[in-house]
């Protein structure tokens, strides 16, 4: 059995835990991500590395990175929360301190990857998984492997332009629109709110409340969901469409969301457009990153046998 130091590193915090090649977590625990720069954060997951080593002899290193990650050379291109991550090479910093092999993805590829890999895509070649969070992000893979993109932008539904082009330069976002901040940013506007004292908590109690205008709201956020899945579906036309975030998990959200799917069907269309909600929520970048680390460095074969018994 193998053994590999896995990290999901976030704005405020980076979860670590040792897993072994089937996905299983023999330790988990986090850390608060460094603020003060690169060699804080690289002597931060060095010394993880380390403590692993105390008791197991680790085959590498799988990292989940915010931001527009390029596997093959190990830098990591855009804007993030964590500005130092963007410039050095960090695979190299990474494997030249720890002498072990690294590999890493963006995490919204990553929480893909888990889903094919032992989710709920589990068995299926082709799909998407949607993020919606702050903004909506995702992945799509096809043939079981993530498609980046020319420019590294594969997945990133969010920045659909889905209404009001004409009236504006770049009229309004998916993520603008239908992520929990465009809902809530809808809803203050409509309540003549500060948007700051919102969440999507807050929004949905109000709904069950009996506010009828957060309720309109609400129902026009879950359209303009199903109008992008709608949409990536013709694109792509994948074997699965997954969706994922805290939202995801409200008690009926999902199928709010094919209702209105299957009333935009139309009549006479052959596909019957589905969304299903992601297996897992906290743990999947996790999952997914050391997924990723297989698929680069072993046989694709010893994986899916593995998944055969897993």
């Amino acid at each position: 059995m193998n053994y590999y130091a896995v990290f999901d590193v976030g704005g405020s915090a980076i979860k670590y835990s040792l897993m072994d090649e089937a996905g299983h977590f023999l330790e988990k625990s986090s850390i608060p991500t460094p603020k003060d720069g690169i060699e804080s954060f690289v002597n931060t997951i060095d010394s993880v590395v380390k403590g692993f080593q105390k008791s197991h002899i680790l085959s590498g290193i799988a990292l989940s990175m915010p931001g527009a990650v390029d596997v093959e050379s190990g830098y990591i291109k855009g804007l993030t929360a964590i500005s130092y991550i963007h410039g050095p090479n960090m695979k190299e910093l990474i494997q030249e301190r720890t002498e072990l092999p690294v590999e890493l993805e963006n995490d919204a590829n990553c929480a893909g990857l888990a889903e094919g890999w032992i989710g709920a895509a589990k068995g299926i070649n082709d799909y998407i998984c949607i993020v919606i969070g702050t903004g909506i992000g995702g992945a799509v893979v096809l043939d079981k492997k993530v498609r980046h993109g020319n420019s590294l932008f594969g997945g990133e539904f969010g920045y659909m332009i889905l209404e009001d082009y004409l009236n504006q330069p770049l009229g309004e976002s998916w993520s603008s629109l239908a992520a929990t901040r465009g809902l809530v940013m809808q809803v203050a506007g409509r309540k003549n709110m500060d948007p700051d004292t919102l969440d999507g908590l807050t929004v949905f109690k109000m709904a069950d409340g009996g506010d009828q205008e957060v309720q309109d709201e609400i129902e026009k956020f879950i359209k303009r969901l199903a109008v992008g899945i709608y949409n990536l579906q013709y694109i792509i036309d994948p074997e699965k469409i997954l969706i994922g975030g805290a939202i995801s998990k409200r008690e009926g959200f999902v199928d709010q969301i094919n209702e209105k799917l299957k009333v935009m069907k139309p009549s006479d269309a052959c596909l019957d457009i589905q969304v299903h909600l992601c297996q897992f929520g906290n743990d999947s970048n996790l999952i997914g990153a050391l997924y990723h680390f297989l698929q680069r460095n072993q046989n694709l074969q010893s994986i899916e046998q593995r998944e055969a018994l897993s």
